[in-house]
């Protein structure tokens, strides 16, 4: 008993001379690194929020969009090529470190560069798969030169959700699926990423551990998948994961009962940790989808939201910032800051982030 006790202790004062290794400024960019943040401009200065945030705290990445969702007729970030390009300029010389720019270009609807804007139009996914594999290498080879070319480094895609469900709103009725087997979406897939791969861009998979059979829209609510989700929708990450074709995953905030009771998968250690790190071998970079999206934000607090996370082991956490009123990067930060200091969080799951974080930027370099 008293051994136990003195393990106990020692592994406290470990944990504790940890997590106090780190200055205020040090454990403060560590957090930073872990942030991908929407703002609104379509082009900065060093009068700024988002170049201030760059600059003093050393931000993972930015992600970009198109419309300003409270009012459609204004521009979020981006106007057409030409602009796009300096805003990206712009926000990559701020720092010498790299910096992630991101954005969902997918293709269909979900496309942030329009054809009216003066971009390229790349086809949704369920016509793209009925095309042939030629068609998909030329079409995905173009979309890849055009992020290159506008400066962009991350995109949200493809989606590797199988087309299960044919009445689902946010995946079969939107066609962002390649299909309904999993052989046919790995096959897409597959050409998607080693199309951006040439161009030096990150392909994020998503949404972990499925999306394809839900029966609704985690944009707007509560999604359950427990009676619907299957198995085979894990097929495309095995492959992905065995095959080393994949450096950031993005998960979904969806429950599956049969995964993890009560929590969604972005905030659960089951899924995000035993099921793809342990059970998987997936060992890139894990990203949040929208943490403001109202399947989390109606149900956890910001301190619940970035505890729960972190130690599920999402490495990246995704504020797109698409409400009125932006929720400020020293917000998110200071949040984490204080849970790592009280060891809610645990220190090592920031190193570990990092880490991860860091071996992905140099990928970039």
């Amino acid at each position: 008993m008293i051994k136990r006790i003195l393990l106990v202790c020692l592994l406290s004062s470990i944990l504790f001379a940890d997590q106090n290794a780190y200055t205020k400024e040090q454990l403060e960019k560590m957090i930073a690194k872990m942030v991908m943040l929407g703002f609104h401009g379509e082009k900065i200065d060093s009068s700024d929020k988002i170049y201030q945030d760059i600059q003093k705290y050393d931000l993972g990445g930015v992600i970009l969009f198109d419309k300003d969702p409270n009012d459609k007729k204004k521009i979020k970030n981006i106007k057409d090529p030409k602009q796009l390009v300096k805003l990206t300029s712009q926000l990559q010389a701020i720092n010498k470190t790299k910096l992630l720019i991101s954005i969902d270009q997918e293709g269909g609807i979900v496309q942030r560069l329009k054809d009216s804007k003066g971009f390229i139009n790349t086809p949704k996914a369920s016509i793209v798969s009925t095309k042939g594999t030629s068609y998909a290498k030329n079409t995905y080879s173009k979309l890849a030169k055009v992020l290159k070319k506008s400066g962009l480094n991350v995109n949200y895609a493809p989606v590797v959700d199988l087309n299960i469900n044919p009445n689902n709103p946010v995946i079969a009725k939107l066609g962002r699926s390649f299909g309904k087997s999993s052989k046919e979406v790995i096959k897409y897939a597959s050409i998607f990423t080693k199309e951006m791969k040439k161009q030096n861009i990150i392909s994020v998979l998503k949404h972990f551990p499925g999306h394809g059979s839900s029966l609704s829209d985690s944009h707007k609510g509560f999604v359950d998948i427990t009676k619907t989700w299957k198995k085979e929708e894990l097929e495309p990450y095995k492959y992905f994961i065995k095959n080393g074709l994949v450096d950031m995953i993005m998960s979904a905030h969806v429950v599956n009962r049969n995964l993890d009771y009560s929590l969604p998968a972005t905030l659960s250690w089951n899924i995000n940790t035993k099921l793809l790190r342990k059970e998987l071998g997936y060992k890139g970079v894990l990203i949040s989808d929208d943490l403001q999206m109202y399947a989390i934000s109606k149900h956890y607090s910001l301190d619940d939201t970035v505890r729960l996370a972190i130690n599920s082991g999402i490495d990246m956490l995704m504020y797109a910032n698409q409400l009125a009123k932006p929720l400020k990067l020293e917000t998110i930060i200071n949040s984490v800051y204080k849970q790592v200091r009280s060891g809610e969080i645990k220190m090592y799951r920031i190193k570990e982030a990092n880490k991860r974080i860091d071996a992905l930027k140099k990928k970039l370099i």
